[in-house]
């Protein structure tokens, strides 16, 4: 049995792996599960799965998970510390890398250098350490496999044996990520001002926790996969193009120079990219219902405007820029999406706080874990203080 962690468990790519892991009993074992905060729903899963170990964010809420799980064996650890010794336990195979935001850049990083199997559903660790992360995998002999289900699709439809890092694949002449458009593909621009997060998050196709689902709002989760898809796939900038795609039924798409397209087809599920890269190369049941082409009946295509989706330019402009410009970007992203969830913020000034921050703070060589960190503190900060400046 293979034996895997699984760090964000309480969210939703945590949830879909047990559900597929459940369909498949026989042929994985759940070792270890991450919470955060999220300890009453951690230790439900914990008694229902059994796991060796349980990390949550602090002593206080481990205090409160040992006192769920006392007549257990399960043991229970915090912190930074804890994300780390559950991501490169020996015994481990694989690690869902699960946890939403640069808080899953040193656990999924410490699975790579461990050499595991890596499911990243985490797309900020790649974003912010770009190079780093990817000769942590290729020195340590890890296997990376794309979780959001536009890189698994592009995954699917690269050549044959195809493995991530790579030199760039031959014959391929553009990869096209698909985008749903997100709650406001439609929506008067001059009305953006003032929606509200519940309307930002009740996204048309799939089911997503708050701060990415703003992303998908803004499609700076789209701006995040053109950056991440130019480090799993290295390909430059210009050879990743996004297409507005409303019925979320064709993932993604491959072109080769022979003009043959590829794409990889499914239902809306996530439980679909999460069974393949458990299984990888095989393939094993995900739970999702078969798709019918003759209930769908068309698939729609559109052009990006980036005068409505600005958050998708900047990121384009930050992996141009290269250096720690993507880690400054995914930091005020953050810090915005945080302030527009709390109502502090408006939705049309996300995309003003980024760019704010991306021209007063100059990126560097991204060329250790420090200099990244530091960049992201420096974002961090001035971000929350031109938040301050737009507060409603």
């Amino acid at each position: 049995m293979k034996k895997i962690t699984i760090l964000g468990a309480t969210g939703s790519i945590g949830i879909n792996t047990l559900d597929v892991i459940k369909r498949n009993s026989d042929e994985f074992e759940v070792v270890a599960l991450t919470g955060h905060r999220q300890v009453d729903r951690l230790a439900a899963l914990c008694l229902e799965w059994s796991p060796r170990y349980a990390v949550v964010a602090d002593a206080d809420a481990a205090a409160q998970l040992e006192q769920g799980l006392k007549n257990t064996a399960v043991q229970v650890l915090s912190g930074t510390e804890g994300l780390i010794q559950v991501a490169s336990l020996p015994e481990v195979d694989i690690v869902m890398a699960a946890i939403v935001g640069a808080a899953g850049l040193l656990p999924t990083l410490a699975a790579a250098q461990a050499g595991k199997r890596v499911l990243l559903a985490n797309k900020e660790a790649l974003v912010m350490s770009g190079q780093l992360f990817m000769d942590a995998v290729r020195d340590n002999g890890a296997e990376l496999l794309p979780i959001d289900s536009e890189h698994n699709a592009v995954f699917q439809c690269m050549p044959p044996r195809f493995q991530i890092p790579s030199v760039p694949p031959q014959g391929i002449s553009r990869i096209l990520l698909t985008a749903s458009g997100g709650p406001f593909r439609n929506y008067p621009i001059e009305q953006l001002h003032d929606v509200t997060p519940d309307q930002a998050c009740a996204h048309p196709n799939w089911n997503m926790g708050r701060k990415i689902s703003v992303d998908s709002a803004t499609m700076m989760n789209k701006g995040l996969e053109v950056i991440e898809a130019c480090w799993l796939f290295s390909a430059p900038a210009n050879q990743v193009e996004v297409v507005l795609h409303p019925q979320s039924v064709i993932h993604s798409l491959v072109e080769y120079v022979d003009g043959s397209v590829l794409a990889q087809l499914g239902n809306p599920d996530m439980r679909t990219p999460i069974a393949y890269a458990l299984a990888w190369p095989e393939r094993i049941d995900s739970g999702v219902p078969r798709l019918n082409l003759i209930d769908i009946a068309r698939l729609d295509f559109e052009a990006v405007d980036f005068g409505r989706f600005p958050c998708l330019k900047l990121a384009y402009e930050a992996m141009l820029a290269g250096g720690t410009a993507s880690t400054i970007l995914n930091a005020a992203n953050e810090v915005a999406v945080e302030a527009f969830l709390q109502e502090r913020l408006r939705f049309s000034a996300i995309p003003k706080i980024i760019e704010t921050t991306l021209s007063k703070l100059t990126g560097r060589v991204a060329n250790s874990l420090e200099v990244i960190i530091e960049d992201d503190a420096r974002a961090r900060e001035l971000a929350h203080s031109t938040v301050i400046s737009y507060q409603i």
